[in-house]
């Protein structure tokens, strides 16, 4: 059971980091690590894809973080066992993150330079790989973020894209035992963002946290203001996901400005909840809310006392104050790709034993578990040191 504390007295702090494991990405080994990995390193929040295998293998991660929280600790690492949340995201319409990258392989000319191939962040597509054993798209590592389309000389890459079937929500949801959903939305969608919740409603009482992801677009605030009205009274915690640049921080250091922009907005409104950035969040994200005094500072609010601990607890909703001040960052394409050299390592390990049928796991290589960790923890302590200082 998460330990509600720890990811909502982050939340309260301003020091929230949440992984984005991506909508659309399934590689079940690689949502593994990345959990496992992030967990270890400090994490709040996992958000996974609404898919019950990988629901599992990012369960099965966490559980594994649990049983090495005592390692972890004589290596340096703050971490006590407690469990991040573990998030599901859902879309009311089409929704780039909720996409995969197509193509057919035999229309590819010979002579080709494939440079759709070089610039994927995810090695999702491959050719004549022996690996994957076969040539085209690999599905479960794509994570839509469309880059491969532009690149491509002869135009034949496409998305396919799919929209959450409200219907078959709510079962998923609450048989997983996951503990936050996340919306993501856009302006314009208040008829399908309803019938949406609609379907969630019946078991929201039972989520700890929500997050709306949304973004930018005219009449922003008016929209979130109506999907709040729809929304209250919440039991637990409620997040606005100020989405800059989808899918971009791992680009380079001027994505996170969009995400920057978009999350004062928000904060300007004065919306009830938290203000969490994402959308070309990177390395460089956290200097720059820094350098705009948009983070809290240290002991800004003071320590939380007992009773403060027994409200987090309470079955009364939790205060939805206006934010003055960012309460965390969520980092997706930037956080996996840190850590993507060690999965592609893990990965040729499994390659190498598929005569003996053997998975290597990220906790049986202990050299790799732990440099994996030490690369999460580089960007997990980034917001982390804000209350340390």
């Amino acid at each position: 059971m998460t330990d509600l504390f720890v990811p909502l007295q982050s939340l309260k702090q301003g020091d929230w980091f949440k992984l984005i494991c991506g909508a659309s990405f399934q590689h079940l080994p690689a949502v593994r690590s990345l959990t496992l990995a992030y967990t270890l390193a400090g994490a709040d929040c996992i958000d996974v894809a609404a898919d019950p295998a990988v629901i599992a293998a990012a369960q099965s991660g966490l559980q594994a973080a649990k049983s090495l929280a005592k390692d972890a600790q004589k290596r340096g690492f703050d971490y006590k066992g407690n469990l991040p949340f573990l998030m599901v995201s859902l879309n009311d319409g089409e929704d780039p993150h909720f996409r995969k990258a197509e193509f057919n392989p035999h229309e590819c000319p010979t002579d080709c330079p494939r440079p759709c191939e070089r610039i994927c962040p995810a090695q999702a597509i491959v050719f004549d790989s022996i690996k994957e054993d076969f040539s085209g798209v690999v599905s479960e590592k794509c994570y839509g973020c469309g880059r491969c389309i532009p690149v491509c000389p002869y135009g034949i890459i496409y998305t396919a894209s799919y929209v959450t079937t409200p219907g078959a929500i709510a079962p998923l949801v609450m048989s997983t035992g996951v503990d936050a959903v996340e919306i993501h939305t856009k302006v314009g969608r208040l008829a399908e963002f309803d019938r949406l919740w609609q379907a969630i409603s019946p078991w929201a009482d039972k989520l700890k946290l929500l997050a709306i992801s949304c973004p930018d677009g005219e009449g922003m605030i008016d929209y979130l203001r109506a999907l709040y009205d729809r929304i209250a009274p919440l039991k637990g915690a409620l997040i606005w996901q100020t989405d800059g640049r989808p899918m971009s921080g791992d680009i380079g250091d001027g994505t996170t400005i969009a995400a920057v922009k978009l999350g004062q907005k928000v904060l300007a409104a004065k919306l009830p909840g938290y203000v969490q950035l994402a959308g070309g969040t990177n390395k460089y994200t956290v200097a720059k809310l820094k350098a705009m005094e948009l983070l809290k500072r240290a002991g800004e609010q003071g320590s939380r006392g007992a009773g403060e601990r027994e409200e987090l607890f309470s079955s009364a909703p939790l205060p939805l104050c206006p934010s003055a001040s960012i309460a965390g960052v969520a980092y997706g394409s930037y956080a996996r790709v840190l850590l993507s050299p060690i999965l592609e390592q893990l990965e040729n390990k499994e390659v190498s034993n598929t005569n003996m049928k053997a998975t290597v796991r990220l906790e049986e290589d202990e050299v790799l578990l732990w440099q994996a960790v030490e690369l999460a923890h580089s960007l997990v302590s980034q917001i982390k040191s804000q209350q340390e200082r």
